[in-house]
């Protein structure tokens, strides 16, 4: 029978699996987006180059899997399931919350995946309010040691921890904290949300804290307050969660947002991914790479080739919608104008 830390992600998963847990009446926003298509290309399909870099390590498409667990039987099967994948496919991968990699010696293979992905970046991940109850660079370097990960997320989840039973509420003067961190651990440090997005001007004041890359992760699909809500056993945080059915910024806005105030900084988008059609859109407003999760985590139960599969489908997406516009590569994508974006045509503004 697993216990606390270890019940909790399994828990996660399940509902993720299961349940309808995305924000009521919130989208990603990218729906207004739209491409113009091009019937004269110009370009061989087949010589279309999604190759690309991140944490400087090659990447065979701009794609990210985005932390999703770690710390329970079936986490370890889906991270064992995502890693080969990701190291066959040529994306980064990242991890679940570490956190319970130092504090339950319950399935820490879970976030051992280092042998299945040795050539990849891996991501470790950790909440950056547990800079508030212990942790610091001390530990921060040892999830990076153990798991042999090229760079550290700190993931910004108060809404969660907010809805969560038991949840660490503690968020305040975490910007120092995340500075001592950007500073002495021995590998980049990146910031992300869990689903209800950063925005420009608070993505400015981890960037001078010295965070390397922001993964917005807005709105748009799944909503971990209403994933707590479900876990949750008290009838007053069941009901007040209710209230932030359609809380976040969506992830289109987080891009732009981001993008205006931080022009060069390494942008991953995440957050309602769900096709390489969405990866496209958020390549041309602004975005380097794009992260998936739930779309990959029911094949990830499955097998490597479940998984594969679908990421496979998720880059012929990307590919079909750049030559649907004649881009050949990814900065002839980001740098189209066949895009037109609630309505306004950039083709015709500058034809």
């Amino acid at each position: 029978m697993e216990e606390g830390i270890n019940r909790r992600k399994t828990e996660h998963i399940q509902l993720c699996l299961t349940e309808n847990v995305e924000g009521v009446n919130k989208s990603t926003g990218l729906e207004g987006i739209s491409f113009i298509h091009n019937a004269l290309p110009e370009l061989d399909f087949n010589e279309i180059q999604i190759n690309t870099s991140f944490l400087n390590k090659s990447l065979q498409a701009p794609f990210l899997v985005s932390s999703m667990t770690g710390g329970s039987e079936l986490a370890t099967k889906i991270n064992q399931n995502l890693a080969p994948a990701a190291e066959e496919k040529g994306w980064a991968i990242a991890l679940g919350s570490t956190r319970a990699l130092l504090e339950s010696d319950a399935h820490k293979d879970s976030f051992l995946i280092r042998k299945q992905a040795p050539t990849v970046p891996l991501i470790a991940n950790l909440g950056a309010v547990q800079l508030n109850y212990g942790y610091g660079v001390e530990e921060a370097q040892r999830i990076v040691d153990m798991t042999g990960a090229d760079s550290l997320v700190l993931h910004l989840n108060s809404l969660q921890e907010a809805v969560q039973d038991g949840g660490d509420l503690n968020f305040s003067d975490l910007l120092p904290k995340i500075e001592q961190i950007c500073r002495n651990l021995s590998v980049p440090v990146g910031a992300k949300e869990v689903g209800f997005g950063i925005d420009g001007v608070v993505a400015k004041q981890l960037y001078d804290a010295g965070v390397t890359y922001i993964d917005v992760a807005g709105a748009g699909g799944t909503s971990w307050s209403q994933v707590e809500k479900l876990r949750s056993q008290d009838p007053l945080r069941k009901a007040a969660a209710e209230a932030f059915n359609n809380w976040g910024l969506p992830t289109k806005d987080c891009i732009v947002s981001v993008r205006n105030k931080l022009p060069h900084v390494p942008l991953v988008a995440s957050g309602g991914m769900k096709t390489g059609v969405d990866a496209a859109k958020a390549i041309t407003i602004g975005a380097n790479i794009i992260g998936f999760a739930r779309q990959l985590l029911q094949a990830a139960t499955e097998s490597v080739e479940a998984v594969i599969h679908n990421m496979d489908q998720i880059e012929l997406e990307l590919k079909m919608a750049m030559f649907g516009i004649g881009a050949a590569s990814l900065k002839e994508l980001q740098n189209t104008r066949r895009v037109s974006i609630m309505g306004r045509s950039l083709l015709e503004e500058n034809s």
